[in-house]
């Protein structure tokens, strides 16, 4: 695909570039000041989905608190640590941003409550995952532009939202596909049995890095557990007790502040150099070698690995598994599961648009349908539709 527009730095030569991009689904005329990657993600950044990640749920429901985290403001941490990593890699880092800005695009409200809601209720009807709700989103529930459904992304863009998490297609032997991309691999083929390319591969370690270190500072925030809590913790543990003896008359939040940064730079670095000793071993003439490779060549070493699990087992068991989180992950799981089961049981209380949707003939059709409305919405807006659908008191609106 031809472009006038010229990349602002030296690519590698297995990067991703603009100019060897498979392109879009609908034929469109490139811009002239900017690249495909950098159209794909001001596509995404105008999109009602990204704008509704305001006021959805990571980890604590969103009327909780201003300070904790929302699913937008972890998307923009994932899409800073991703642009930086591949920066210095020489990847493209404008597609490494558009991938990071889209990777949650397709999450319910109550985060992964709501998903586990809307996976049960699914079942039947050919299931629900995040990420393959965020390929449906971005293919076909925005409804912005004249000629097409969906935000008509680049190959690349696509192929990365989809497989950032590595094949979906195994060569010994098939897996099951979520609905939403078997449906969509109908009509576009993603290489389902291929890796993705390498930045989406820095992309998805950017996402847990983000929310490892995010989810700590927002735990130590909330009081769910304490700094004394970390001491056994590999990585975590020996930052925290540095960063005490440097500033031991810094107040506690300056200090966890530090120490979250630090771990944050830890994981980056680990991230980078063993990202570049997989390429050096590789020594890759081209994405396409990456994507046909039999491993990642983005990841964190064996020592890093093995912490990074330390840390996430830290952090289920104190903090994902609190009695507070509890409470609030149920209530949201019923709120979910309760319009579901309403409107796919009375499809008339559905909005009017969306009534004009269904297909009464198709009940695998028309719980897709719920799942979509359900799936998109905030997590107020969940909870002020429950409110004027369950409660006796409200009035009809």
């Amino acid at each position: 695909m031809k472009n006038i527009w010229i990349p602002p730095r030296q690519l590698a030569a297995y990067a991703c570039s603009e100019e060897d991009s498979r392109g879009r689904l609908y034929a469109s005329t490139e811009s002239a000041t900017r690249g495909c990657f950098q159209r794909d993600r001001d596509r995404i950044i105008h999109a009602d989905a990204f704008r509704r990640l305001a006021y959805k749920t990571q980890v604590f429901v969103n009327h909780e608190g201003d300070f904790f985290r929302t699913r937008l403001t972890h998307t923009l941490e994932v899409a800073q640590i991703a642009r930086s990593v591949c920066r210095f890699l020489q990847l493209n880092e404008d597609l490494g941003e558009a991938l990071a800005l889209a990777h949650d695009l397709g999450h319910p409200p109550f985060g992964h409550a709501g998903e586990d809601a809307l996976k049960e209720l699914m079942a039947p009807y050919g299931g629900f995952d995040h990420n393959a709700q965020s390929l449906r989103v971005i293919t076909h529930l925005e409804a912005r532009y004249t000629d097409f459904d969906g935000l008509n992304l680049t190959w690349e863009t696509l192929e990365g939202v989809v497989k950032h998490n590595g094949p979906l297609v195994y060569k010994e032997g098939q897996k099951r596909l979520p609905r939403a991309i078997a449906a969509y691999a109908t009509i576009h083929d993603l290489e389902l049995d291929s890796y993705a390319g390498p930045e989406a591969q820095v992309a998805a370690i950017s996402d847990d890095i983000a929310y490892n270190n995010h989810d700590i500072d927002d735990g130590l925030r909330a009081g769910l557990f304490k700094i004394s809590d970390l001491r056994d913790v590999p990585l975590v543990g020996p930052i925290f007790a540095d960063v005490a003896r440097e500033y031991p008359d810094v107040d506690e939040s300056r200090r966890i502040h530090e120490a979250v940064r630090r771990l944050i730079g830890a994981m980056v670095n680990d991230l980078i150099a063993e990202t570049q000793r997989r390429i050096a071993a590789l020594n890759p003439a081209s994405a396409t070698d990456i994507r046909q490779h039999n491993q990642p060549v983005a990841g964190f070493s064996e020592d890093m690995r093995s912490n990074d699990a330390e840390i996430k087992k830290f952090l289920f068991e104190n903090m994902y598994r609190h009695y507070k989180l509890n409470r609030m992950t149920s209530k949201g799981r019923r709120v979910v599961k309760e319009l579901f089961s309403l409107l796919l049981d009375e499809p008339g209380c559905l909005p009017t648009e969306w009534q004009k949707k269904v297909d009464g003939s198709d009940k695998a059709a028309t719980a897709q349908l719920i799942a979509d409305f359900v799936g998109g919405m905030t997590d107020r807006f969940a909870l002020d539709e429950h409110r004027r659908l369950f409660d006796l008191q409200s009035r009809i609106s």
